[in-house]
């Protein structure tokens, strides 16, 4: 079954029907896919990860070329578009159930379309469980429901350990 993420539902889940098997066979995981406008160009970006480490350019590369033939070979896209592959990053977006599942435990970035009821807007808390409907986070010693339709997004905190091991 293809998986619907982000803008431009149904061109993913063609694209998305195309790429996996490529990155299984790779044994490279499928994070995301994002078909979006920016400024006067379209950008069919495919995000990539694995398992034991961040993803190589090789690895990039790998899923880039045959990819890349076959969007040309199937033409899905009726648009001119700029395809990318890359890493999620480290402060990757949680938005699929796998997501929150790999990441329980973990801090991560909550931000807020509109305050929540203390006033707060963004909120950094540990991931503890997830439902259709949200998540369960823990912080400042507090248990606290987060429904996914409050959030403009959640991320995976990790600005607190980047710069840790550069000497000053």
């Amino acid at each position: 079954m293809a998986a619907k993420s982000g803008k431009g539902g149904n061109t993913i889940a063609k694209v998305y029907d195309m790429v996996k098997p490529i990155t299984d066979e790779l044994g490279l995981v499928l994070w995301d896919i994002v078909f979006e406008k920016e400024g006067a160009y379209w950008y069919l970006r495919v995000f990539i990860d694995r398992d034991d480490d961040m993803p190589s350019m090789d690895d990039c590369e790998n899923v880039t070329r045959p990819l890349s033939k076959l969007l040309d070979e199937k033409d899905p896209i009726e648009q001119s578009y700029i395809l990318e592959v890359g890493s999620p990053g480290l402060g990757r977006e949680l938005k699929k159930e796998e997501h929150f599942l790999r990441y329980m435990e973990c801090p991560v970035r909550i931000r807020y379309i509109r305050e929540n009821e203390n006033g707060e807007k963004e909120l950094i808390a540990a991931l503890k469980g997830w439902s259709k409907d949200g998540i369960t986070v823990m912080a400042d010693g507090e248990e606290l429901q987060v429904k996914f339709a409050d959030t403009a997004f959640i991320k995976l905190y990790d600005d607190e350990d980047v710069f840790d091991d550069i000497d000053e």
